[in-house]
């Protein structure tokens, strides 16, 4: 028999004697994570508090930041969170075991915002198994997009390659427009989505310059770039890469508009590039990290209380609204008044359409599609912040298909 937490017992317990009476979603028993009588969800993640990317956890703390936040403020509907997390050391293997362990000893309803893109991709045959819903998974994979559990924010990274290129091309009328991507899964799927867009234009690509990860000088595809005459380049790499790139660029006295993914718009890039990051522009899921918007200014202020040695940026953001968006599916469960299941959480999670989620918006998902994020605006930095330029709108259409 599967082992269960006193209050779990209870709960059922409870739930059996008021049956009668009692709303459809306590008449049936409930799934692992809903304590029925104190009103309480069980969640978790896994994070890389050790390991080669130990500041990753910066995204963990901005979950959990979300829901104390919430829970001060009458929870969802009513219910407290819950957040358990473990540390994976960002290993593919220990996420597939801590992912056990939050099953079978804290009995978790839904693994929510848990970090990284091949950790995530590597728990999904488990959780398929066990039924086990995965809620904003902080990675980039295409396999998140079509599993009936996965229910994921970010996107493609193809797609925000194009809203980049668009923009270039339409926004800013440039015409010679170039590619310097990281020689990784993720720079070649932005390569994919640039390309598939720059060919449904038809147009050539100025350049197209892959990079390691670990380079700090890019003076060789800064020639290839001067040479090609590009007036504009999509750069994606980390704002390590960001920075190091238009170092170079500076240095070679060669002047372009740059465009890079959202994750660099981060006031840490800033640190790294100084004044030559001014200009740049960003496609971006979320909103900018100084706006004004209620959920970001929320966020601000919680990770101030909550996780005071973070530095406020893109990576909290992006871990408060992965949390937010479990939010967003419970509250849906329980207006739903079906049985808390974690097989009518998916169908509540299903019914998710054009929703304000954290920082993101226009999220939206139905059965056999989970892209989630559907929308990108255009942030640009100037002076040490960063505002949005263009407002949000659909992901070029020649790129944002299913991948496959």
């Amino acid at each position: 028999m599967k082992n269960i937490t006193r209050s779990q017992f209870l709960a059922t317990v409870a739930a059996g004697a008021i049956a009668p009476l009692a709303r459809p979603a306590l008449a049936q028993r409930a799934s692992p994570g809903i304590d029925a009588t104190a009103k309480t969800v069980t969640v978790g993640a896994f994070t890389p508090v050790t390991g080669p990317v130990p500041f990753y956890a910066i995204l963990t703390r901005a979950a959990d930041a979300f829901f104390r936040h919430i829970n001060e403020n009458g929870g969802i509907r009513g219910w407290q969170v819950r957040y358990a997390t473990m540390d994976d050391g960002y290993e593919p293997s220990r996420s597939v075991a801590v992912t056990r362990r939050l099953v079978e000893e804290q009995g978790i309803f839904a693994l929510v915002a848990a970090v990284g893109t091949a950790t995530n991709v590597a728990v999904i045959p488990y959780a398929r198994e066990q039924g086990l819903p995965i809620i904003g998974p902080i990675g980039g994979a295409s396999a998140f997009f079509t599993e009936r559990h996965v229910f994921p924010l970010l996107p493609d990274y193809g797609w925000s390659a194009a809203s980049n290129a668009e923009h270039a091309l339409d926004g800013l009328n440039l015409r010679r427009v170039a590619l310097l991507w990281e020689n990784d899964e993720l720079g070649r799927s932005a390569k994919r989505g640039f390309d598939k867009y720059m060919a449904s234009r038809g147009i050539e690509p100025a350049e197209s310059q892959p990079f390691d990860v670990r380079a700090t000088d890019f003076t060789p595809q800064i020639r290839r770039l001067i040479n090609a005459q590009a007036d504009g380049v999509v750069m994606f790499g980390s704002n390590a890469n960001l920075a190091a790139a238009l170092r170079s660029a500076n240095r070679s006295g060669y002047s372009a508009t740059w465009f890079a993914p959202f994750f660099t718009a981060d006031p840490s890039t800033y640190r790294l590039a100084s004044n030559l990051l001014d200009g740049t522009y960003f496609s971006s899921w979320l909103l900018p990290v100084g706006g004004t918007e209620p959920a970001v200014t929320d966020y601000r202020s919680a990770a101030a209380r909550f996780a005071p040695n973070d530095p406020v940026g893109v990576f909290g953001l992006n871990g408060w609204s992965n949390a937010a968006l479990f939010a967003v599916g419970f509250e849906k469960l329980l207006d739903s008044g079906l049985p808390l299941t974690r097989p009518n959480l998916i169908d509540a999670m299903e019914q998710v359409t054009d929703a304000s989620v954290g920082g993101a918006r226009n999220v939206s998902f139905k059965a056999g599609d989970h892209r989630g994020t559907r929308r990108e605006g255009i942030i640009q930095a100037k002076d040490g912040q960063f505002s949005l330029v263009r407002e949000f709108r659909p992901y070029p259409a020649a790129a944002f298909d299913m991948p496959g």
